[in-house]
């Protein structure tokens, strides 16, 4: 069968996330190439999804472009309105995508294999299938909204797919009072803290690689330790920037700060930041 795979990369990078998993693009492009193979299908594409301006993202998109994937950025904000968020944005153009295939180049392939566990996808399914295709789902184990269940291929499948025994080196846990103690000494000093600030001191002052910041930050983010959010910033050519904010109401930045969490405080209250 001549297949096609289509990734909604957020889905699955967030399915494994949840589950301690750090994947490599290229652990990713070369598991897809080998379900396919051991299927007995001929892997024609990949299409894969994703807003790379987060910063989970960052760089991914020239990886999986050097082999071979055909990526779609598609940006999480209305730059129009600069307010509001573009949701499913990342899953529309999935849809569109396929479905372009579908009705101009029905006889390209045979099987659509999509990378995903959101049940919005459902429609799509039922349309591929109507022009008689087959369609293989392939998800996160636990992660699968029940109404791809019939398409989903066996989760132990996926299981070897992905390599789910493979835990990450870099135990996140053990830099995170340091890390608050890190960002806290930067908001005393500074204006504000850009992201791009914050990761390369992390990285020098915990002597972590960049991507060892990110799952800190991950972290952190996750557990509602860090704020992200917009500033304005006139010298700036896009006259705004990316900035973190410690939670001050969280009891592990209240910790970890100690006696530094008053100056903090008095920062945030000076500057006009709200944590």
């Amino acid at each position: 069968m001549k297949a096609i795979a289509f990734v909604d990369y957020e889905n699955i990078w967030t399915g494994l996330a949840e589950r301690g998993l750090n994947l490599a693009p290229e652990q990713l492009v070369h598991s897809i190439q080998q379900f396919a193979e051991h299927s007995g299908n001929d892997l024609l594409a990949i299409y894969l999804f994703a807003n790379f301006d987060r910063e989970e993202f960052w760089r991914t998109q020239t990886t999986f472009e050097k082999t071979n994937v055909f990526t779609r950025h598609v940006y999480g904000k209305n730059n129009f309105s600069k307010t509001d968020l573009r949701r499913n944005a990342a899953d529309l153009e999935l849809m569109l995508e396929a479905q372009e295939i579908l009705l101009t180049r029905p006889a390209t392939v045979d099987l659509f294999l999509l990378l995903t566990g959101d049940g919005d996808f459902l429609p799509l399914i039922r349309k591929i299938r109507s022009w008689g295709k087959e369609v293989k789902v392939v998800g996160v184990e636990g992660s699968v909204s029940q109404a791809l269940q019939p398409y989903s291929v066996n989760s132990e499948v996926f299981n070897e797919l992905f390599d789910f025994g493979t835990e990450v080196g870099y135990k996140v846990d053990q830099d995170l009072e340091r890390g608050i103690q890190i960002l806290g000494h930067l908001q005393t000093r500074l204006p504000y803290v850009a992201s791009t600030k914050a990761r390369a001191a992390l990285s020098e002052q915990l002597g972590r690689s960049i991507p060892q910041v990110k799952e800190l930050i991950r972290l952190t983010r996750r557990e509602d330790i860090l704020i992200e959010r917009e500033h304005p910033d006139a010298s700036l050519k896009i006259g705004r920037t990316k900035i973190y904010l410690l939670n001050l109401e969280h009891p592990k930045v209240k910790q970890a700060l100690g006696l530094m969490y008053d100056e903090v405080r008095q920062r945030y209250i000076t500057l006009n930041l709200e944590s």
